[in-house]
């Protein structure tokens, strides 16, 4: 673990003497233990995501305290290809700076803003890029836009934007009902006349189930992705079980047809994965497991549930499904970047306009493919 006594002496100063500031000083089991003070906590916060993800070594954490108590926390992914101090430092869904069951306060996101400044862009001259857990039109986002209002925000592109459904769930379970789209409400009728059963837990052997759905689906369909289930099998077993990601399979007779994969920290959850194999596409199972979820969820007292992104144009077949839970349609922040360092910045951003060049590119390929499969005389699409 390192730390940076000198660095943190020298951001506190920068503060109001009540407000400290400490960098890289908590372990592993006191950050997964923080996480539970916050509304806002999130799976991409959690040590574990980061530790799998980009390697334990590449991670930063930084911790805002006033008169001792924990207010705000933030980690982010160091990029450093070289020694020499230049480099990309990611932060996202953070910070955060929600505590549970208290209002907002900006003065908090200001100085994690500050903080966060004073440490990555100005000490350690990395281009700092953060993905704000906070959706257009809402107070977070008010507070986000003026807190980080030294940042520049990022234009919206395909490449960095999120958007999804978001469905409250603090109505009764009778009125979410109501709610749902009839059609959805329908299917979600017969699911439940086809003898289902839904199995859950937090387990491998739940995971491995899924896995197995996952891939059923994945040769069904023939699509491109960069969601690697394996890697989310790894950070489960490295998740402390209160953070663990719940896992629900739908049963045809004892047989497995359908499966979900949710995380629920803070006051949201977020809808991960999913898979149906072709028995559960006929029995509807996806319909009986989300509304199984969404009872689930509102037993633990979560507020939100995030329906893990939509896309009309590339994706029309989920984006109708999710619309059938009648949530909001919202779109997160723009990503906001802060650098000192001319080569930091010029570095990154020439790296992130190949990664985007290089995904758009692969794109065309997915949307070629099933032209270039009718033209061959090659199999019937997959549906």
């Amino acid at each position: 673990m390192h730390k940076h006594k000198g660095e943190e002496t020298a951001l506190n100063a920068m503060l109001e003497s009540v407000w400290q500031v400490e960098v890289d000083r908590a372990a592993q089991a006191e950050w997964s233990q923080l996480l539970d003070l916050f509304d806002d906590a999130n799976l991409y916060q959690t040590w574990s995501y980061g530790g799998v993800r980009w390697g334990e070594k590449n991670l930063s954490h930084l911790v805002l305290k006033r008169g001792g108590e924990v207010l705000g926390m933030a980690q982010l992914r160091i990029v450093r290809p070289t020694r020499l101090k230049f480099g990309m430092a990611y932060l996202r869904w953070g910070p955060l700076f929600q505590r549970r069951g208290r209002p907002h306060e900006p003065e908090v996101a200001l100085n994690l803003a500050r903080a966060l400044e004073e440490e990555y862009v100005d000490r350690r001259q990395l281009f700092l890029r953060i993905l704000p857990n906070a959706f257009a039109g809402s107070p977070r986002a008010a507070i986000f836009q003026s807190a980080f209002c030294r940042f520049a925000r990022e234009p919206f592109v395909a490449d960095n934007t999120y958007r999804t459904f978001v469905l409250d769930l603090a109505p009764a379970v009778e009125e979410l009902r109501k709610k749902l789209d009839a059609k959805w409400r329908n299917h979600l009728k017969r699911s439940e006349k086809n003898g289902l059963t839904v199995v859950a837990g937090t387990g491998s052997g739940e995971y491995q189930v899924f896995c197995q759905l996952y891939h059923q689906m994945r040769k069904r369909k023939t699509f491109e992705t960069t969601v690697d289930v394996e890697e989310f099998a790894r950070i489960q077993e490295d998740l402390p079980e209160p953070h663990r990601m719940r896992i629900m399979i739908c049963q045809d007779k004892g047989t497995p047809v359908a499966g979900l994969v949710t995380s629920a920290m803070g006051d949201s959850a977020i809808y991960l994965l999913g898979g149906t194999n072709e028995e559960g596409l006929k029995s509807q199972g996806a319909y009986l497991l989300q509304w199984t979820m969404i009872k689930w969820l509102k037993e633990r007292g979560i507020r939100w549930y995030d329906l893990g992104g939509i896309d009309p144009e590339r994706n029309p077949g989920v984006y109708s499904f999710k619309r059938g839970f009648s949530g909001a349609d919202l779109r997160q922040l723009n990503p906001m970047v802060g650098c000192s360092s001319v080569v930091s910045s010029a570095i990154v951003r020439t790296s992130l306009a190949v990664q985007s060049a290089i995904r758009r590119s692969k794109a065309a390929l997915q949307f070629a493919r099933p032209f270039k499969q009718l033209a061959s005389g090659s199999q019937a699409l997959s549906v």
